[in-house]
């Protein structure tokens, strides 16, 4: 964070990037600037006080100059001081300024991934309704209207309904709402047929084959999908694979969805990796940087063998579900599948368990057939 005395002539030179842009005042401690990538630019204040970060708006460079925002932020760091509470400026409690508050402060917590797409979720369903309005006006009928008008996309109003609750919360902690006013609360969620697509013991088999078939040009493409479907891995989780997280017979990842967990290993996934060239420190490196491959390397070969196999509507991400389903079929327990897929909470494997129902009523079906002939 670059660091100057303000003046008027140096906040009208300052450019917005793709960034937000934070500038210190070298005059008075804890004062600035933010420039954000729409060219807006507003005075701030942020300090410590008994250990907590305290981050302010002071107001905006278009209604008040250098001199008047660094008097007020004078003040206001006095009060801070003292323990009092500093007067929050109209800008400070707009839901745009909440938000970005927020996922600063999130920023520690999301994994990069979950801050990106709360990020898109922000910037498509949440600004263009909420952006203007005071956090403290925002009421439940408020935003159930807006809830409602995404009902043709419900993906997305499914997912964004939480971001907008941190939020929400996050203004109550900051003293913008009441507390236990969030309006998120009891709004159902639209219903939505589930998509999880597992695959059977002759599809698996299918594609088992296709995988052999073309082993010997694309070894580690073949890897990769191998893997996923013998470990129940997310497709992140194997493409950053480093050596050095395979140890003793099984895989100890350094980070995934819910942290770091071992991942047990069949002897069949330990001749996958074994087999595979050591000659980067990642076991699925890029061609041409010392980084892992990407997702995009997979696509077009995942393409491929679905279109040999007739799996056009298989997911990468349904080999998970397949491993899993898999389990349950051979009479493992919930639990040592939610050991397996490293679920931290019970509930999340739990629905794999319509699965047993199914293969009931398909036990049913063969006895009654036998008996029946």
């Amino acid at each position: 964070m670059s660091r100057t005395i303000l003046t008027e002539a140096r906040v009208r030179a300052l450019k917005p990037r793709k960034t937000i842009r934070d500038v210190r005042d070298a005059k008075l401690k804890g004062f600035g600037i933010r420039v954000s990538p729409s060219g807006r630019k507003r005075f701030f204040i942020q300090c410590q006080h008994k250990g907590e970060r305290i981050w302010k708006i002071v107001g905006d460079s278009g209604s008040m100059s250098v001199m008047e925002a660094r008097a007020s932020a004078t003040e206001m760091l006095a009060l801070i001081r003292r323990g009092e509470e500093a007067p929050a400026s109209r800008g400070e409690t707009l839901f745009e300024a909440v938000a970005e508050m927020t996922f600063r402060r999130y920023e520690r917590v999301w994994k990069p991934g979950t801050l990106e797409v709360n990020r898109g979720y922000l910037r498509k369903q949440l600004l263009p309704h909420f952006s203007g309005r005071d956090i403290a006006d925002i009421d439940r009928q408020e935003v159930r209207n807006w809830f409602a008008r995404l009902r043709a996309t419900p993906v997305a109003a499914d997912r964004s309904m939480p971001v907008l609750s941190v939020i929400m919360r996050e203004a109550e902690r900051m003293g913008m709402r009441p507390e236990g006013t969030n309006p998120c609360g009891g709004i159902k969620r639209y219903r939505r047929k589930g998509r999880e697509r597992f695959l059977s013991d002759d599809e698996i088999s299918r594609l088992s084959a296709r995988l052999s078939a073309h082993e010997a040009r694309w070894p580690q493409h073949v890897a990769v999908i191998r893997l996923l479907l013998l470990t129940g891995c997310r497709k992140g989780e194997i493409l950053t694979l480093q050596w050095s997280d395979y140890r003793d017979g099984n895989l100890f990842l350094r980070d995934s969805k819910t942290g770091p967990r071992t991942v047990w290993l069949s002897g069949p996934a330990r001749s996958v990796l074994d087999g595979l060239e050591r000659k980067s420190r990642w076991i699925f490196p890029a061609s041409r940087s010392d980084r892992p491959r990407s997702a995009s390397w997979l696509d077009y070969f995942w393409t491929k063998i679905r279109a040999e196999t007739g799996l056009e509507d298989v997911h990468l991400h349904d080999l998970r579900h397949s491993m899993a389903s898999l389990a349950l079929r051979r009479g493992e327990t919930v639990l040592a599948i939610g050991r397996l897929l490293g679920h931290r909470r019970a509930e999340t494997t739990l629905k794999y368990i319509h699965f047993a129902d199914a293969m009931a009523r398909n036990a049913a079906e063969t006895v009654g057939a036998a008996l029946e002939g």
